[in-house]
């Protein structure tokens, strides 16, 4: 069993559902049902054991995802700038040490994915800074696959706040960069199908591959 000395309690989820759903037509992606719920209620499942506390990113019909019973944060500007803007609003509304971010279209979310990601944090990279004094813990992490990287799972620690409004000032959009810029720590996941991602309308009405 994995270990950990990050917390749940030192946790904030964070629901990344603030984009402009240009795949679904406009839609709000995390409102769309699927199999009779919707997309957001199923990340919100997997995610809230695994945290303290619980905010949702959102852009518009906050009334709508305010009823899951999770605070709303929006982004500091109204031109959808992308999932590194939600994660900015999430940051300076956490009240925890650190942030998991997690998007609304991954209904099948690992249930292990904090754990793993405060493990990953908890090991320094081995080095001393000066005789007798560790390296600093890693501020951030996130996952992968063998399919590639999945940098909006992520870990980040809430210090890193000032920094990305700094880098989304500059007009970096990009996660993988920002988190590049951090040293952050990649964590290896076995199984792609957590990862699923509903992007369009028909693939709220496919055979989607469950994870077990």
């Amino acid at each position: 069993m994995t270990t950990t000395s990050i917390l749940r309690s030192d946790i904030t989820g964070l629901i990344l559902a603030g984009g402009r759903g240009q795949r679904m037509g406009g839609r709000d992606k995390g409102l769309q049902r699927l199999a009779d719920r919707p997309l957001a209620a199923h990340v919100i499942e997997r995610l809230r054991p695994q945290v303290g506390a619980l905010l949702i990113s959102a852009n518009r019909n906050l009334d709508a995802y305010a009823a899951f019973g999770a605070d709303v944060v929006s982004d500091e500007t109204q031109d959808f700038a992308g999932p590194l803007a939600g994660m900015l609003a999430g940051l300076r509304a956490a009240r925890t040490e650190y942030v998991l971010t997690v998007p609304c279209d991954s209904p099948y979310l690992p249930t292990d994915l904090g754990v793993r990601l405060s493990a990953a944090l908890d090991v320094s990279d081995g080095r001393d800074v000066s005789p007798g004094i560790p390296a600093a813990r890693p501020l951030a992490a996130y996952a992968a696959t063998a399919q590639g990287p999945h940098p909006v799972f992520a870990l980040l620690h809430r210090s890193l706040a000032d920094d990305l409004a700094a880098t989304l000032r500059a007009g970096e959009h990009r996660v993988r960069a920002w988190l590049a810029r951090h040293k952050a720590v990649q964590v290896n996941f076995g199984d792609e199908r957590p990862f699923y991602n509903v992007n369009t309308l028909d693939d709220l009405h496919t055979d989607s591959p469950r994870a077990r």
